[in-house]
């Protein structure tokens, strides 16, 4: 997959969706894979970043299917199961971006504290650029420590069937009910009182 479409997808180029391409298709060359189809191969992803969006798109691991999961520990950490035989490959991202001037380190922490003047948002763009042209000219090798862990694959999604909460009458699954006198009730109503 072309990375101008993953940019159409994701709304704009920046560090986190390059780191994101540069994982999968790492991934994907590991693994000798193709886009999931169905749950075939399952992505682990240790935050919640733009990266994440790049690994959706060419992987086709998704929270949908239930072959994404997120454990959002803050850790550029990604780890691929094939599920056929059980296959794996983690990449912990080593990468070392070019270093930052005292002017954009400043930037950085006057944007980080809620000022968009365009002084600052020009010197953040301009280093965004900077970070996401390293990351693609990099090498695997310099992005990246890359291992095979010994772990099955997390268990497949479960279907579970969907019930009606007593107390606001919205639809949910079953499991993430909980008991109340008043009967099955969703999370959020269960914890009103």
């Amino acid at each position: 997959m072309e990375l101008d479409e993953i940019v159409r997808f994701h709304g704009h180029l920046c560090p986190g969706l390059a780191l994101g391409f540069r994982v999968a298709n790492c991934a994907v060359k590991e693994l000798g894979l193709s886009r999931s189809a169905d749950e075939e191969l399952v992505a682990v992803v240790e935050n919640k970043s733009c990266a994440v969006d790049a690994i959706q798109m060419i992987t086709g691991c998704t929270a949908g299917k239930g072959n994404l999961i997120f454990r959002d520990y803050g850790k550029q950490v990604y780890t691929f199961f094939r599920r056929g035989d059980g296959q794996a490959v983690r990449l912990a991202v080593r990468f070392i971006p070019p270093p930052e001037s005292p002017e954009e380190t400043a930037a950085w922490a006057r944007y980080r504290a809620g000022d968009e003047s365009s002084e600052v948002t020009s010197l953040v763009s301009r280093r965004k650029g900077e970070k996401t042209r390293a990351i693609l000219a990099a090498s695997d090798e310099e992005l990246f420590t890359v291992s095979r862990p010994s772990e099955p694959p997390p268990s497949e999604a479960q279907i579970h069937p969907t019930v009606t909460c007593a107390v606001c009458g919205e639809m949910v699954m079953e499991p993430k009910t909980r008991r109340d006198p008043r009967g099955l009730v969703c999370i959020p109503c269960s914890q009103k009182s």
